[in-house]
């Protein structure tokens, strides 16, 4: 931070505020402290029939492989209405969101991520919005597991086909922990709740 917002002073600093216990950006002119906090990540899980819905990536991070549609949430949107938000920016899907499925914490790169099991309304409107290159409907055995953009959309994937296999749709919480000594391989700790 160059300038305070508050009162346009150029006094920035890094201390911790009375009555806190970490760092933030605090300006020393009018004291307004600076807080940064996580990102919220939304998305959803289509489903149309025994199929679900994957767009390739074109923007980065990850240009050219598959993801969930998802995206940072907006204000004055709910969660989920900012995953059905994405679906229809990334797809152009229209959906019917029915319930949170996973969330993710990745603390490493401040994120959250909330992912909601949605179900798509018409398979005929679909497409490529501006930030994918493809979209695609796949069954389980046509998903390109070694082309997702990201572990967190992987463990989703892996968690919701162990779950229809099993007949019941769980809820399901969890951390994903990178090891700075070997990034390709994340720790992912999971709760699952019924």
């Amino acid at each position: 931070m160059n300038f305070c917002s508050q009162c346009g002073s150029g006094s920035i600093g890094l201390q911790v505020p009375v009555g806190d216990n970490r760092e933030r950006y605090v300006c020393t002119d009018c004291s307004e402290i600076f807080y940064h906090n996580p990102k919220m990540v939304v998305g959803c899980l289509i489903e149309h029939g025994t199929q679900v819905l994957l767009c390739k990536r074109a923007i980065e991070p990850r240009v050219g492989l598959w993801t969930l549609p998802a995206g940072f949430m907006e204000n004055a949107e709910t969660a989920a209405e900012g995953a059905q938000r994405e679906a229809h920016e990334e797809a152009l899907a229209k959906t019917d969101v029915f319930g949170l499925y996973a969330q993710f914490s990745i603390a490493h790169i401040d994120q959250v991520y909330l992912i909601y099991r949605a179900r798509l309304t018409s398979a005929e409107t679909i497409g490529a919005g501006e930030e994918s290159l493809a979209v695609g409907l796949f069954e389980e055995h046509q998903i390109p597991w070694e082309e997702l953009a990201f572990p967190v959309m992987r463990k989703t994937l892996e968690l919701y086909y162990e779950d229809r296999r099993d007949g019941r749709f769980r809820a399901h919480s969890g951390d994903i922990v990178v090891n700075p000594e070997d990034r390709a391989r994340p720790v992912i700790n999971m709760i699952s709740t019924d």
